[in-house]
This record gives C-alpha cells, structure tokens and sequence, in this order.
C-alpha cells in the first residue's frame, strides 16, 4: 500500500508494477480461457449466427468469457476468411463483443477486492493440482487471473489516490486536458501496446475515480482505448487475406465514426451523466458500457451495408496474391498450443503438396522445353518462400507460451520440416529450373538413354518426398526407417546413373558429351533434394531413439550395409 509520504520513485514504480500485474492479469484470464473452453467457444460462434442478433448474443457471451474482443474478432475473422460466416454476421458477433468487454470490465470492477485472497487460494490449488492438459489446471489459471486483477485494482487504487493530492500531476493532467486529440492518441496507443482494452479502461477509471483528472479527460480516454481495441484486430491481420480482415475493418469503421461524433461532445455528455443518480467514481466504466451499448444500437441494423464498404475498402487480391498466402495458420488459437500447432501441422502439409507438384513440374520442364513452367515454377517458390516464413513466424509467436515437452518436441519437427521442404523448393528454383532453361537455350537434348536415367531419378525422389510427407503427417517409426533407408538405394541409383553417363561419353554419344555437365548436375540436386526429404525422418528416428550419434564407424563396422550406419535395426541403444 502507497502512503502520501512515499517518494516519487517509490509511486511510480508502484504504478508501474500495478499496471504490469493488471496486463498480466488479464492475459492470464484469456490464455485459460482459451486453452479451457477454447474448442466449445469457436462451436458457440459458429452455431450461433443465423441472424444478426444471435450473432450479437454469441459475441458478447464469448467475450464474456475471453475478457478480450481482440480474441473474438480474431476468431470470428478466421471464419470469415473461410467463408464459414457471411461478412454481416461477423460484424454483428463484433458489435457483441465490443458490449461484452464493457460488461466485463464494469463487472470485474465492482467493489470485490476483498476476493482476491480466496481466488487466488482456489486457482493456484487447482493448477497445481492438476496435469498441463487437464481442463481444470486451466480453469484454475482464470480464477488466478482473476483474484491478480482484484489485487491489481486494490494497489491502482491507492497509487491514484496519492497521484491526486499532488500538484504537479494534477497540473500536467489539467494541461494535458486542453488537447483532446493528444490524449485520444495517447488512449490508442496504450491499448495497441498492451493488446488489453479491459486493462486500460480499468486503469481509466480507477484514475478518474480517485479524481486524478476532470470527467471530460476520462471520457476522451475511454474513447480512445475503445478505438486502439479495435485497431490491434486490424493490425494483427495486415497479411491475412481480404475475406478475413473485413470484419475487423468493418468494425474499426463503426469506432472511428463514434469517436468522430462523441469527442466534440464530451464535455456536455460528462455533465449530464454526473447529474444522473449514478455514481461519480464509476463514471468512465458507466460510459464505457453505455458507449457500446448505443453503439451496437446503431450499427445492429446496418451490418449489411458497413460490410459491404468494407469489401469496397478491401477488394479480393488477384489469384497469385491469393495463392502465396497461408490458409490455415489460425491467430486466434495461439493461446491454445495443441490446436495452434495443428494448424501449422495442415499449412506444413499444404507447403509439402506445392514443392511436390514444382517437382513434378521440374521434369516437365526438363523432358518437354516447355519454357512456360519455369515462369510458374519461379513463382510458385516465391509462394513456398512466403509460406514457409508465414509458418515459421507462426511457430515463434507460438513459442512464446508455456508449452509442454510434447508441444516443444512438435514445434521442433514442424520447423524441421519447414525447412528442408523451403531448401528443396530453393533447390528447384535455383539450381534445376536454371539447369533446364541452359538447355533450352543452347539446344541441347538428352540422348534416350540419358533422359530415361533422369525419369527414374527423379521417380525416386519424388516418391521420397511423398513418403517423407507421409512419414511427418503420421509420425509412423516404420515409416520413417523406409524413408532413412531409401538413402542407400539413392546413393546406389547416383552411382549407376553416373557409370552409365561415363560409358555413354567414352562410346562418342554427341548427345551425352553436349548435355554431360547438365545431366550430372540434374542427378546431383536430385539427390540433395532427397537427403532434404529424409531428413525429414530425423526428428521422429531421434525421438524413439533409433538414430546412432555418428556415422563413422571402425574397422569391420565400415563394411556395413549403408542404410544401417545411422539407424539401430535392433532397436536398442544409440551405438
């Protein structure tokens, strides 16, 4: 508890703590929440959105629940973008939850501080007592959050009492009070900054209640935090395609005409609502709560007509834009590691069917000179490039949760894998794309015997890559001993390819000696590609302990069969 006599390094690092345990508090309640009742809450959004007003009761029950709008609009906006929700819908579901984080706010600040003990008591026994997958664990975490958010409010309160007996503070403030539209701004950036709208109104009107700035000043901010709370949606999506960030555009639409037209107002508003029977010291929350209130009464009929200005806003992208995006990398579910890590698990197959077909359309390339696939196979690497950077930023934000060893173990694989189907498709791109088009413009041609090689080659490998695909999807121990043992029969298949290019070029084959250093170079980055295929295999061979340490071996253990040097047949320890 801050006294009057304290410092005013002893105050503000007070403040600073207080508000920093109000952030955390927050985020704790909506990461369990999310991880709690996450699967049943994405249920609730899409069962409910037949019309517009259970569209609007869904979004503020599960806000309610969340205590984030920024988590419902990122939901409700991943169904958009797959048209499982028409545009008007999913804003009416957003006006919902803009009321929903007002119901909760004012809820949550009602005077209950005197719970924050028990709370905090109930949730860290539950969570301790309970494994990291159990639903309880998590529940135990939301009352936790809870019981800090009580505490919080407690030590805001005192820290703001003090903040107001001091002159100087309260003669910044009142500076500050003459520029409306610095301290709107400075509302939009805190609530961008902290992602938490329900944080920063709390912080408002604990402020506003210990008197520390005049109504009018707690108004503009509670304006300001409302439009930074619809911003963070807009911002978190800008690579997101068109049919997902309308909805959010849409409802940043409706909060720039409020604040547009309610600004200006402010002083009278502030006047007529201390005359209303309310109390003072709750005013911005009252506000708050009114502010969505009249909102969603004045949007709620014209969901159809905003949506449709927000597709004018935001047109379709053409269809190679729209081909180089992600489709199932699921912002909303971040908070949710298993369910987060299969949507990077579906994009990571989705990468793995684009560098499987710029393979097979290699071969088309290199056996028909149709110079027409190497411009769509340069493009589609562009697309690998860009998913494969999609995917891996994914999995970073991801891993900044508390994750299992299970779920750690699994980002490790995806990024493996990520990887190498990234190399293969710089592989095709850089070296054999380049390869095919040389040919091309020298005219050259394979003898029938070269070109046959190649075929077969190339047949392996591609039966590699699917296999390695198939390996990663079901994790499959034999699988992936398959996989790691079609290693040897590659290496034999180079080496035969390679003594049958050598006799072909002693006998005088012009063909073979034009075409000698393209073909050799073709079956080369061919078998790159398949080392990158199989290594695929590593994570899952390592994790059952079927990988040797090294693959130097001494004495009679280096005549061994080559797909034995690495893997343990027996099943037993590493060797």
């Amino acid at each position: 508890m801050i006294t009057a006599s304290a410092s005013a390094t002893a105050i503000l690092v007070h403040l600073a703590g207080s508000v920093a345990l109000l952030i955390w508090a927050v985020r704790l309640v909506r990461t369990g929440a999310m991880r709690a009742f996450g699967s049943s809450l994405r249920q609730t959004l899409q069962s409910f959105t037949g019309n517009r007003f259970s569209a609007f009761g869904s979004g503020v029950g599960v806000t309610l629940v969340l205590q984030s709008s920024t988590a419902t609009t990122l939901l409700i906006s991943s169904f958009a973008g797959r048209n499982l929700i028409g545009a008007g819908m999913a804003l009416s579901v957003l006006l919902g939850a803009n009321l929903g984080t007002a119901l909760a706010a004012f809820v949550i600040s009602l005077d209950l501080g005197w719970l924050w003990g028990l709370c905090t008591a109930v949730g860290v026994a539950l969570y301790l007592a309970h494994d990291a997958m159990d639903r309880a664990r998590n529940i135990g975490r939301i009352i936790v959050g809870i019981g800090l958010i009580l505490l919080s409010l407690i030590e805001l309160g005192s820290t703001a009492s003090v903040l107001a007996q001091s002159p100087t503070f309260r003669t910044l403030l009142g500076a500050l009070g003459q520029e409306p539209v610095l301290i709107l701004l400075v509302a939009v950036a805190a609530t961008w900054l902290t992602h938490s709208s329900i944080a920063i109104i709390l912080l408002i009107a604990t402020f506003a209640g210990a008197g520390v700035f005049p109504p009018a000043t707690a108004l503009v901010l509670v304006i300001g935090a409302n439009l930074g709370n619809a911003l963070i949606p807009v911002l978190a999506q800008l690579g997101a395609p068109a049919a997902q960030r309308r909805p959010a555009i849409g409802n940043l639409l409706t909060r720039l005409l409020l604040t547009a037209l309610l600004v200006p107002l402010v002083a009278p508003i502030s006047g007529w609502m201390l005359a209303l029977p309310l109390d003072d010291a709750r005013l911005a929350l009252e506000f708050h709560l009114l502010l969505n209130l009249v909102g969603a009464l004045a949007f709620l009929p014209f969901v159809e007509p905003i949506a449709r200005l927000a597709k004018r806003i935001l047109p379709a992208g053409d269809i190679a834009e729209v081909a180089a995006r992600p489709r199932h990398l699921d912002p909303a579910v971040l908070d949710s590691p298993s369910e987060a890590l299969a949507c990077a698990m579906r994009e990571a197959l989705s990468l793995g069917e684009r560098v499987q077909s710029m393979l097979q359309d290699t071969l088309t390339l290199i056996a028909t000179n149709e110079l027409k696939l190497s411009r769509s196979i340069a493009a589609a690497d562009d697309s690998v490039d860009a998913i494969h950077e999609s995917i891996k930023l994914y999995l970073v934000r991801l891993s900044r949760n508390e994750l299992g060893e299970e779920d750690s173990r699994r980002l490790y694989e995806l990024i493996a894998v990520i990887t190498n189907l990234e190399h293969i498709g710089d592989i095709i791109d850089n070296n054999l794309r380049d390869l095919a088009e040389k040919k091309i413009r020298k005219g050259y041609t394979f003898s029938a015997e070269g070109l046959a090689e190649i075929r077969d080659f190339h047949g392996r490998v591609y039966a590699g890559l699917v296999l390695a695909l198939n390996v990663f999807a079901s994790r499959d121990l034999a699988l992936a001993r398959q996989l790691f043992a079609e290693k040897a029969v590659i290496r034999d298949a180079d080496r035969r390819a390679t003594e049958s290019h050598f006799l072909r070029l002693r006998s005088g084959r012009p063909e073979s000696i034009e075409t000698s250093a393209i073909h050799l170079d073709i079956i080369r980055d061919l078998k790159r590609i398949h080392g990158h295929a199989a290594a695929i295999a590593y994570p899952i061979l390592e994790s059952a302990d079927a990988l040797r340490e090294s693959r130097l071996k001494d004495g009679k253990d280096s005549r061994a069969a080559p797909a034995q040097d690495l893997l343990v047949t027996t099943g037993g320890s590493r060797g």
